[in-house]
């Protein structure tokens, strides 16, 4: 029996779905952990509560892991610009799995990621949300008179569900 191109096709990507490895034991599938949507939102809430604490009102964003916004707040008298800024430190701090405060020298050359990576802000503000060695997001605060405070409130956000994400990782 001549096998012809198309059953040929078929009987490979058939053998490809039903192997349980690809490509010398690399996995065909990954899980990825997520935060929930209220964990999210309970990060923004400890961070903007801290930045209140300071006496300044500020933008947050919490990101996913690919750097999307899943809950964005802004407090009242916070000017409109901290949520685009919020969200690049978030997005940032998500990409490098750092605070980006340690990233701020990093990428100042005109040459540099910084200058050709679209919507990442390297300055002080922005942390990365972690549990059991996985990245699963970043939150970026963005209005105070310093991004040292920025920083401070992104990073009590974050300790607001530290327990709650390494019991759940």
């Amino acid at each position: 029996m001549k096998l012809t191109k198309r059953w040929a096709s078929l009987i490979l990507a058939t053998g490809l779905v039903l192997s349980p490895t690809v490509h010398a034991g690399q996995p065909v599938m990954v899980n990825v952990k997520r935060m929930s949507m209220e964990t999210a939102l309970k990060i923004a809430r400890a961070a903007i509560a801290e930045c209140r604490k300071r006496g300044v009102q500020v933008g947050v964003t919490v990101v996913d892991r690919n750097g999307i916004p899943q809950v964005v707040l802004r407090d009242v008298l916070a000017p409109d610009i901290t949520l685009g800024i919020s969200r690049g430190k978030a997005h940032a701090a998500a990409s490098f799995n750092a605070a980006t405060s340690s990233l701020e020298n990093r990428f100042r050359s005109p040459s540099g990621v910084g200058a050709k990576a679209r919507g990442l802000i390297f300055s002080a503000g922005g942390v990365p949300v972690r549990a059991g060695g996985s990245i699963l997001g970043g939150v970026g605060v963005s209005g105070a008179p310093s991004g040292k405070t920025d920083e401070a409130c992104a990073a009590q956000g974050v300790k607001a569900v530290q327990d709650d994400l390494e019991l759940a990782g």
